[in-house]
């Protein structure tokens, strides 16, 4: 099944990998989503609700860029990881849209999202300044 806004995900895939390192390109797609879900939010209490389904699918179609850009032949575990948790991400932020409680389940999703983004910085800073493991 082929989404509409796959080859406008890929584009921005490709023009955040082109421009900068990919680990920062990563954590700015992240970024791109957390502030989308947002505005997302923001348009929802304005009931500004088409506003608000552009933003979400903007959300969503950068997660989509992100889960098929996975090299799954290396490091298999850790990409397959990664595809199941932005499947996830994807299926939470869909279900969410128009219940009643859909800003208290958009801010679990942009905390869940921080977090990633957090663990992608601290990779990309380097084992020297990374987080001391638990």
């Amino acid at each position: 099944m082929a989404y509409p806004n796959t080859q406008l995900a890929t584009q921005l895939y490709q023009r955040a990998a082109v421009t900068v390192p990919p680990l920062q390109a990563v954590i700015m797609l992240i970024d791109g989503t957390i502030l989308s879900l947002r505005r997302s939010v923001l348009a929802a209490e304005q009931k500004r609700f088409e506003e608000c389904h552009a933003h979400l699918m903007r959300a969503v179609t950068i997660l989509r860029g992100l889960s098929h850009h996975l090299d799954l032949n290396r490091g298999s575990a850790v990409g397959e990881r990664l595809f199941t948790a932005y499947h996830a991400l994807i299926m939470a932020s869909l279900t969410s849209y128009g219940r009643p409680d859909a800003k208290a389940r958009y801010d679990r999703i942009i905390t869940g999202l921080t977090e990633l983004r957090d663990a992608w910085r601290a990779v990309a800073a380097g084992p020297d300044r990374a987080p001391p493991q638990r």
